[in-house]
Order: structure tokens, then sequence, then C-alpha cells
């Protein structure tokens, strides 16, 4: 979630926002939050309506969640130099505009193509709307707004599957997206009141990096999502993930010599700055993948409503809402951040291998010991990693280390969710033997005649895949451990 703060002179004081700008902003980041995590619930629901499975439907999520990666930082950039109120207002209505398109989609084509355009507009609403805040407050008024804007966030993720759930059952999928299509105009029209601002910005734009970056991210995601149907060693698949590589590694080549780079080499070598940016790339890896398909688990092998699913989630999400603040609190009165995200650590790993317990018979009770580790693991990441990372880089540097954690967080959350797919319908596939009856399973559409055999095999590769996902948490946090070692504390100041 972007909230970079800008470097130019905060407005004067007797210049007063307007009284919409705070709650505008905050409706704006709950939709945009509540996207990212409710609309997995829809997913079975959507691929019987439209007759899909597999890599198609899976975008519906994967989509939205790459777009808003690659676009953060670029809407961010495009917010300073022509006006963070112009380009929240914008991105309210193409966030609006993909929602209708959604729900009015007549393909999953259609479909994945609208999202993409939600998630554009999503982005552009975080990193719009930090900026607005950041330039319309100043002193403890602009630390409220920043701290309303990330409890808001907390609420939209830990609300998004239980409200969504409810709208599919009263409106149906359709009805929900409309739902959102408009409250989304709604904010775009209370945006108008707010006061516009730019930054001093000069130098030219990275627009070379910004650019493989964004096709560096998709490629890799493309090649993630349609192995499974195609063959992991089929030549579309290679060739796409080959180059996929090559444009993160000319990504990298190309900001080592870009006079303004979109992420400065420097950055990078900190080791500090890279720990904490690990730990919260950690937790999103083991959040976001039970976040966006365990729903489906839920419905297809436990026979629970979209509603239900919904309710059962906030044993993930709910902690998110509340640790944070709980973490921030406990680092304020002295306890050290490094031992505070060490134990999320393990909570986040433990409670990914402890998943490998779900079954049909008993889901909730078999799941909800875990799920409420993973959620405290991730809740006390959203309130320390931040704080602890940006007061190890420069002044001068905040903003794009700030850019950063939300484009890699993002970032995260995008290839979490094609590598998951991938591995669920991959294991599905070894297990069945069909790669369409496959991608049905995991789309929680089962055979009739053949449903205790194809529930076994989505739970074995469940079971398989948590432990690929519990594993890669674990290594990932021995690494974070290691570079934050020895780094000096920065507890209360950055809190």
């Amino acid at each position: 979630m972007d909230t970079t703060t800008d470097t130019s002179q905060p407005p004067p004081t007797v210049d007063q926002p307007s009284p919409l700008t705070l709650p505008v902003v905050l409706v704006g980041v709950v939709l945009v939050a509540m996207s990212i995590s409710g609309t997995a619930v829809a997913l079975p629901n959507i691929g019987r309506d439209l007759d899909t499975s597999g890599a198609p439907l899976n975008w519906v999520v994967a989509g939205y969640n790459l777009a808003f990666a690659a676009m953060t930082l670029i809407a961010g950039s495009a917010a300073d130099r022509i006006g963070r109120r112009r380009v929240f207002i914008v991105a309210a209505l193409v966030f609006a505009a993909g929602f209708l398109a959604t729900a009015l989609s007549p393909s999953i084509i259609v479909m994945d193509i609208a999202r993409i355009v939600s998630g554009a507009g999503g982005a552009g609403i975080m990193a719009a709307g930090g900026a607005i805040l950041a330039s319309s407050y100043d002193g403890a008024a602009r630390n409220r707004a920043f701290a309303l804007m990330g409890t808001m966030a907390g609420i939209g993720i830990a609300i998004g599957p239980t409200l969504s759930g409810l709208l599919i059952d009263t409106t149906g999928w359709r009805g929900g997206f409309t739902v959102f299509t408009v409250v989304s105009l709604l904010v775009a029209l209370g945006a108008t009141r707010a006061r516009e601002s730019r930054a001093n910005v000069s130098g030219p734009v990275d627009w070379a990096g910004s650019a493989l970056f964004v096709a560096a991210l998709s490629l890799l995601m493309f090649a993630l999502l349609e192995a499974p149907a195609l063959g992991w060693l089929h030549p579309g698949a290679l060739i796409t993930g080959i180059t996929g590589l090559a444009a993160l590694v000319l990504f990298g080549v190309v900001q080592r010599r870009s006079p303004a780079p979109v992420l400065a080499p420097a950055l990078v070598a900190n080791r500090g700055f890279m720990g904490w940016s690990l730990a919260t790339l950690t937790t999103s890896i083991g959040f976001l993948g039970v976040l966006v398909f365990l729903p489906t688990y839920l419905q297809a092998a436990a026979g629970l409503s979209p509603s239900a699913a919904g309710v059962a989630m906030l044993l993930l999400t709910a902690p998110v809402l509340v640790v944070p603040m709980v973490a921030v609190t406990l680092v304020n009165k002295g306890v050290s951040a490094r031992l505070l995200i060490t134990i999320a650590l393990v909570l986040v790993v433990a409670g990914n291998l402890w998943l490998m317990a779900l079954n049909a018979d008993h889901a909730v009770t078999a799941v909800a010991a875990p799920l409420m580790m993973i959620g405290i693991g991730m809740g006390a990441s959203f309130g320390i990693t931040d704080g602890q990372a940006m007061a190890l880089v420069p002044a001068d540097a905040v903003g794009m280390a700030a850019g950063f954690l939300n484009t890699l967080r993002g970032a995260a959350e995008a290839l979490v969710i094609a590598a998951f797919s991938a591995s669920l319908v991959g294991l599905l596939a070894a297990k069945l033997g069909d790669t369409s009856r496959a991608a049905a399973v995991g789309a929680g559409r089962l055979t009739s005649g053949a449903e205790a055999e194809e529930l076994n095999a989505f739970t074995w590769s469940w079971h398989l895949t948590q432990l690929g996902v519990g594993l890669l948490c674990l290594v990932l946090s021995v690494v974070v451990v290691t570079l934050i070692r020895g780094r000096a504390e920065t507890s209360r100041s950055t809190a």
C-alpha cells in the first residue's frame, strides 16, 4: 500500500483541507483492500456461470494484483507530476469502469481484462490517495491521517471475504461487483472537493525501467499460470518464463545506468533495509495463497456457502485488523522489533505447515488455529516492517523506499497467486491424470459420481502445496533473521 510522503513544502495551515478529503481517501482505500481479499470468494460462482476454470479463472484475482503491483510506482510518479487530485479522480473512475465491466462480463476473457483495469485504478487510488493526505495535512494531523489509512486497509482486508460472501448470497456475484462500481463513482465525486497539489519534480522519468519491470512481472506470472495447462516444458511456457527472467535482469542493468532509477541500486545493497523488505515479502507469501484459494476448498470440499466461507476466513483476516497496532505499541514500549518479526515469521511458517491437516470432513476446525497464527504473523508484519525498513534509508530516498516496499508486497501477492495455482492444478493433474478435470476441481467444480476421488486428490494437492509454501517461508525467514541481525534498533523513532 503506497503511503509515500512528499518532500515539498506543506500547505499553509490557514488553508484547511476539505472535510471530505480524509473520508473520501479512506473509503477508496477500503474498496481497494476489499477487492484484493474478497474477490476469491466469488471464484466458484464465476467459474460455474462462465463455464471456466484453471488459469483463465485465476486471472480474475491474479490480473488485478498484477496490475496493482506494476502500476503503483508509475501512478505515484504521475500524481506528483500532473496533480494528486487529478490522478486520484481518474484512478477512481478507472476502478469503477473495471468493476462495471466485470459485472457485465459475458466471458472470462472480458472479465480478466476488466480486472486488470480495476487493478490499475486501485494502484492510482492508493498512490495518489497517500500523496493527497501528505500534501493536505501536516504534523499530528498527518500522522493521524496515515494511521487511519493503514487501519482502513486492514479493515478492508479483514472484512473483504465476509462482505463479499454476503453480497454474493444476496445479489449474486454480478450484483456484488455492481455495488463496488457505485461506491467507486461516489469516491470519484467526493474527490473533486479535495485540494489539488503537485510536487516540484525535475529530471527524466525512468520509462525504460518502469516498462521492463511491468514486462518482467507480467511474463513471469503468465508463465506460472499457463504452465499447468500447456505443460512445464512447453515451448510457450519456457520462452515466456525465460523472457521474463531476462527482462528482470535487464531491469537491474538499466537501474544501474539510469540517472533517475525507479529502484536505486544502493537501496538494494542496504542489508538492513532488504532484510525488513524480505520480511514483508515472506509474510505475504504465507498469507496470500491461503487467502485466495482456501475459500474455494471450503465451498467445494466442506460444502459451505459463499457467506459461510467468508465468515470462516475471518480467522485469517481479523488479526490483520487488530495486531498491527498491538505490535506498534509493543515496539514503542521498548520491545525489540527484531524479536517481534522473528516471532511473526515463526507463526507464519508454523501456520502454513499446520495447514497440511486440512481435510474435507472437519475443514473449519482443522484450519482454525493455523489460520489465526498466519493472520497474527501477517498483522505484526504490517505493524512494524515498513517503519523499521524506512529508518534505515537516507531522507532523500524515503519516497523510493516506500514505493519499493509497496511494489514488492504487491508483486509478491501477484506471483504467489500464480505459483499457488500452478502447484494446485499441476498436482491435481498428476493425481487425476487429466489436466482439464484438474482445472475444474481446482475451481471447485466436482464431477458427479466421482466426488470422493476428486476430493481426496484436492486435499492431497493442498497438503503438498502447503508443504512447499511452508518450506519456502522457512528459508526466507532464515535469510531475514540473518540480514537484520546486528542492525541498530530504531523502535521508538520509527514505529
